[in-house]
């Protein structure tokens, strides 16, 4: 009996010890398995880690607080200086290019090419927009129409309404951002809306989202308005001129909820960060106290939130991601045209100089937004419009558009005074964003 508890015992201790054994081998290989996964993910070359540089994590986005019109006039009552927040020191892996692409879309020059452009007809689409429809509105020339863009040592592959079409079945194609991706969305609607018969197309009443549906094939074309990406109190489409521009910088969840389940993404953002000198933040949704930030603060911060929300939410295997870069202004003639002072009023050419760059396109912008899509890796396909658009001093609005608000006699006297060097007429350079898309997708 002695000698069999003895036994007992001793198995008792060596099962005692194999079991503490086993336990520290599955936490230890857990950690390394923790710490492996984190540095594959770093040094993967299909996917970079994106680490977030907001103050909290990287579900911020998801607040539901959703904020009306009587929150945001009692938001931000003071404010102070936005004090920048140290970024992480992760690694993240450049984005690289394709060893086998030849050819960049984005560098060339701009034709004149009658035969296929414009590739519609101002007055034969029904969805034009007056602040875009030049010809409408008195412009006497139209050469700018017919202007093609030519990358060098390659070709653009030919518009092919039909096929875009197709591209689009059973699918949602949406533009997300302000006025100029607007633009581009009119621009999109023109293309396809002769190739589908009347009574299976239609467009939906405007609003913050704006539909076009092509009924046969299942698709279709959407546009919404989020000029800041984040949400503020600008996201109004009709009512968002205020003296105050307020974001929250850290919420996209009104705006995200609405375009979480299109098939394409096109998103744009730029001059609305331009158009003051300080934007206020609002970090929770029941502050009084909020901070001020220059433009380009502000811009980072709601970049990097809607980074955030691609790094974890869209789908690669389902979704498609493109980032329009900035569209560029010709406020001042003096750039291309020494000596002169005016700005688009009566540019009827494009700009030869190869490799322009004027005021209207800010290079620290273009840099903080391509390290930013750097780390988003193939999540997000670059549209780089800026340096071609550059060239097309020509195919702004200027006078020829409908404006909403009333000129004095002395601007009337005087058009470069009130003339539209922002916005570009239809058909024209917004098309040949299309046509990139079209190529890219």
């Amino acid at each position: 009996m002695l000698k069999w508890s003895k036994r007992r015992a001793h198995k008792f201790i060596y099962l005692a010890f194999l079991l503490l054994f086993i336990l520290y081998s599955l936490l230890s290989n857990q950690n390394t398995s923790i710490i492996h996964g984190r540095m594959s993910e770093e040094d993967s070359t299909t996917g970079a880690s994106f680490t977030t540089f907001l103050p909290t994590n990287s579900s911020a986005y998801k607040s539901t607080r959703i904020l009306g019109d009587s929150d945001w006039a009692k938001a931000c009552g003071s404010s102070r200086s936005y004090k920048r927040r140290r970024r992480s020191s992760a690694r993240h892996r450049r984005r690289k290019g394709n060893p086998k692409e030849e050819c960049d879309l984005f560098s060339g020059i701009w034709v004149y090419d009658n035969l296929t452009h414009p590739l519609y007809d101002e007055g034969g689409c029904p969805y034009m927009s007056d602040q875009l429809a030049c010809t409408k509105h008195g412009r006497p020339d139209v050469e700018y129409q017919s202007l093609r863009w030519q990358p060098h040592g390659c070709n653009l592959k030919r518009w092919n309404g039909r096929e875009m079409l197709e591209k689009l079945r059973d699918k949602r194609l949406m533009f997300v951002g302000d006025s100029l991706n607007r633009g581009q969305w009119i621009s999109m609607v023109c293309l396809l809306q002769s190739m589908i018969p009347n009574g299976k197309k239609s467009m939906s009443p405007n609003a913050p989202l704006t539909i076009f549906t092509a009924e046969e094939y299942n698709a279709t074309v959407e546009f919404y308005w989020a000029p800041l990406i984040v949400e503020s109190n600008s996201d109004d489409p009709v009512n968002h001129r205020l003296d105050d521009r307020i974001i929250r910088p850290n919420s996209l969840f009104k705006h995200a909820s609405l375009w979480k389940n299109a098939d394409i993404l096109v998103f744009n953002s730029y001059l609305w960060w331009r158009s003051g000198p300080m934007i206020k933040l609002l970090w929770n949704a029941d502050d009084e106290m909020c901070e001020e930030a220059d433009g380009l603060d502000a811009m980072t911060l709601a970049m990097e939130t809607w980074a955030d929300w691609v790094a974890s939410s869209v789908d690669r295997m389902r979704q498609r991601v493109f980032f329009v870069t900035m569209s560029p202004t010709h406020l001042w003639s003096r750039e291309w045209n020494p000596g002169s002072e005016g700005n688009c009023f009566e540019e009827k050419t494009s700009i030869n100089i190869e490799g322009y760059w004027g005021s209207g396109s800010d290079p620290n912008t273009m840099q903080m937004v391509r390290s930013i899509l750097d780390r988003l890796d193939s999540k997000v396909t670059v549209i780089n419009i800026t340096q071609l658009s550059e060239y097309r001093k020509d195919g702004h609005p200027s006078i020829y558009r409908k404006f909403w608000e009333t000129f004095s006699p002395q601007q009337l006297a005087n058009p470069s005074t009130y003339s539209d060097c922002i916005h570009w007429c239809l058909p024209g350079v917004p098309d040949v964003w299309n046509e990139l898309l079209f190529n890219l997708l």
